[in-house]
């Protein structure tokens, strides 16, 4: 009977240990401050001071600007934060990674809703209604900005691919100014069409009178051909 007693007595004594231990340990945690996942905010830091600028006051146009920037860095963290939690959560299963960062996105995911309510609130203050759109018009933007970036950045990257494969990059020929091409364009004379007068009759001053000197110039010439055998006509009345 002795003989049993003892190995769940050491038993006893060792789970007991072990959960005195985690309680304390995750008290002691719990105390100390959590790293922020985020280690700071600048775009809200700008707009905080610009907001609080008093002499002279910040015009509104530039408190708005500053807010949609705010905005922008917003939708990155809230991004970010959607790649990151689902990693963190099957690493800290497995025991790869300690609860100090779990915490901290938590911390930085709590802080962030609380972020987007103030910054929706401030986009309300401005204009009626701008809250809801607000994100939506800073995630277009980082598209856009993401996009220059790429086209920019082509250039580079084809004279480093260039350089590392051994390909010779030909020079393109360098292309005529706009203006250039504008003369010349205006400088081909262009002849209208008939159906072109007909579409553009009362619209074209020079089309119609183009039309009309020729209509004249008809009449004219159908006048003199029918003179002569008028002068007939009359001539052989009176020999009658």
């Amino acid at each position: 009977m002795a003989s049993v007693l003892v190995p769940v007595a050491y038993l006893g004594v060792l789970v007991t240990a072990l959960l005195l231990f985690s309680h304390y340990y995750r008290k002691r945690l719990a105390s100390q401050p959590l790293e922020p996942y985020f280690p700071s905010h600048p775009e809200r830091n700008a707009y905080v001071t610009l907001l609080q600028k008093t002499d002279p006051p910040t015009p509104e146009v530039v408190l708005k600007s500053a807010l949609v920037r705010r905005a922008m860095a917003d939708v990155q963290r809230v991004l970010r934060i959607r790649e990151d939690k689902p990693a963190l959560q099957n690493l800290l299963q497995k025991g790869s990674i300690g609860d100090e960062l779990w915490n901290s996105l938590l911390a930085a995911e709590k802080e962030l809703e609380g972020e987007i309510v103030e910054v929706v609130n401030e986009a309300n203050s401005y204009v009626p209604g701008w809250g809801p759109v607000i994100f939506q018009t800073a995630n277009e933007m980082l598209a856009n900005e993401k996009m220059r970036q790429i086209f920019e950045s082509t250039a580079e990257r084809k004279a480093e691919l260039a350089l590392k494969y051994g390909i010779k990059l030909e020079a393109a020929s360098p292309e005529p100014p706009a203006q250039i091409q504008i003369q010349a364009q205006a400088s081909t004379p262009t002849t209208p069409s008939p159906s072109l007068t007909k579409l553009t009759n009362g619209l074209s001053p020079s089309v119609n009178a183009g039309v009309e000197s020729a209509a004249s110039s008809d009449a004219e010439s159908a006048k003199g051909s029918s003179s002569p055998r008028s002068k007939a006509a009359k001539k052989g009345k009176k020999r009658k």
